[in-house]
């Protein structure tokens, strides 16, 4: 999962979790970037300051890493070349995903070598719910390249999702206080089974 995180928040830890379950990954990555492309005429906070808010952010949970591989690369860092080293350390069998906003992929066309992307991973989109995709659907992308969207519910938590997702078994994580989960699990509450 690559951005700025500047700083990370929920909706970040929520998109990870979801795209963990979704698409039965091993783990999720965290990538801050070191120098971003595409924010070169912004202020954007130290490098160390994001990755050490990252590394906080995500230490409670053992499905997610935080890399340094971008924040320690010198120069501006681009999406292709930091998946073209993590095809090389985790080799030509594994399945490679790179998790970004929806906003982010609608952009793909403009990203350096967004051609070469098509062999290095599959891109999972992801969306707050009714966020309207079809600008994105609507362009040619690179040949080859597979593209998976995903709502996140981060922008529209809501007790009756909550009740559901823990009736469908689907992960509330990040959608309400580890406490309060962890009361919910320990008192079966909402599970349907009695």
């Amino acid at each position: 999962m690559g951005g700025t995180f500047d700083p990370i928040h929920y909706g970040h830890l929520v998109a990870a979790e979801e795209a963990l379950v979704q698409f039965n990954l091993d783990k999720v990555l965290f990538m801050p970037t070191g120098t971003p492309a595409r924010k070169t005429d912004q202020r954007v906070t130290p490098a160390e300051h994001r990755y050490l808010m990252t590394v906080i952010a995500t230490a409670s949970n053992p499905d997610f890493e935080v890399s340094r591989l971008e924040i320690d690369r010198p120069g501006v860092t681009y999406t292709v070349e930091t998946m073209t080293e993590l095809r090389t350390r985790y080799g030509g069998s594994a399945d490679l995903f790179f998790i970004t906003g929806a906003d982010a992929v609608l952009e793909i066309l403009t990203w350096k070598d967004s051609a070469r992307l098509a062999d290095l991973c599959t891109l999972i989109a992801a969306t707050r719910p009714g966020y309207d995709l079809s600008p994105f659907m609507e362009r040619p992308v690179p040949s080859g390249l597979r593209v998976e969207t995903m709502e996140v519910p981060a922008l529209a938590i809501s007790s009756t999702d909550i009740r559901a997702r823990v009736a469908s078994r689907r992960p509330v994580r990040y959608l309400l206080p580890e406490a309060v989960a962890a009361y919910v699990s320990k008192n079966r509450l909402y599970r349907g089974d009695g």
